[in-house]
């Protein structure tokens, strides 16, 4: 018999083998606000469960569009709480799944140090030539933009000086090239461990747009993905919800 010392070892190591052959992939769809967060998460995740994690970013509405043509993901993080039920109702998505992972905040961003105050009164003032936004038709963001314009007055006047991304990424290159002097940004792409990047921001206050409820959902076709059903519940541990919060995210 082998001494208890190496008994031990083979015994860890048949452990470890079990664990390896029992991790699974899931291929995750992220809304591109959230893409600094979720490597992160991810990364933890693996660690603690050995189940992999397949992240792609992009915009919400693109992310529909392709669950409806058979992309393979297994879940939706979107940056909104619209689409998920929608996949829910149309059954690509488990119903009962369905949560609330994080709540957004809206930034007026600029990488200029100084240009914008903490009201905002630069959209009014001028001095600058264009601004970011997301496209409002596939970008929750980019809604909450457009509504915040209008709770201002200023829709009529900022229009003509828009430059419109894609998805909340673009949106976000845009400014940070300065191609946009100011942007309106997730708060989550603009911090770092807990604080604003230098530069100058305006954070919109809530009431001035609809609440930017971000919902996860297990799609229909990965609800007997064990990887699947371990990150639906990882994302709402301690853990998790430290580093969504250390994003600028409420919930």
């Amino acid at each position: 018999m082998l001494p208890f010392p190496k008994r031990r070892a083979a015994w860890l190591a048949v452990v470890m083998l079990a664990g390896t052959a029992q991790a699974e992939t899931v291929a995750v769809a992220v809304a591109s606000n959230f893409t600094a967060p979720m490597q992160k998460i991810a990364a933890q995740f693996a660690q603690d469960t050995g189940h992999q994690a397949q992240l792609s970013f992009g915009a919400t509405g693109k992310f529909y569009a392709q669950i409806h043509h058979g992309a393979p993901f297994g879940i939706l993080l979107a940056a909104d709480d619209t689409t998920p039920a929608k996949l829910a109702s149309e059954g690509q998505g488990v119903a009962d799944s369905r949560f609330t992972y994080a709540t957004g905040q809206l930034v007026l961003w600029s990488q200029q140090t100084g240009l914008i105050d903490d009201r905002g009164e630069v959209l009014r003032q001028g001095g600058w030539q264009h601004i970011a936004i997301a496209n409002p038709k596939l970008a929750p963001y980019g809604r909450a933009a457009l509504q915040t314009l209008d709770a201002l007055g200023l829709t009529a006047a900022v229009t003509p000086k828009m430059v419109q991304g894609e998805n909340i990424g673009q949106t976000y290159q845009f400014a940070a090239s300065g191609n946009a002097q100011l942007g309106f940004v997730a708060l989550s792409q603009v911090m770092q461990e807990g604080r604003i990047q230098q530069s100058s921001a305006w954070i919109v206050p809530a009431s001035m747009h609809a609440p930017i409820r971000q919902d996860a959902i297990l799609l229909s076709s990965a609800k007997d993905n064990p990887a699947a059903q371990a990150l639906m519940e990882y994302l709402q541990s301690d853990k998790a919800r430290a580093i969504i919060s250390a994003y600028g995210y409420t919930f």
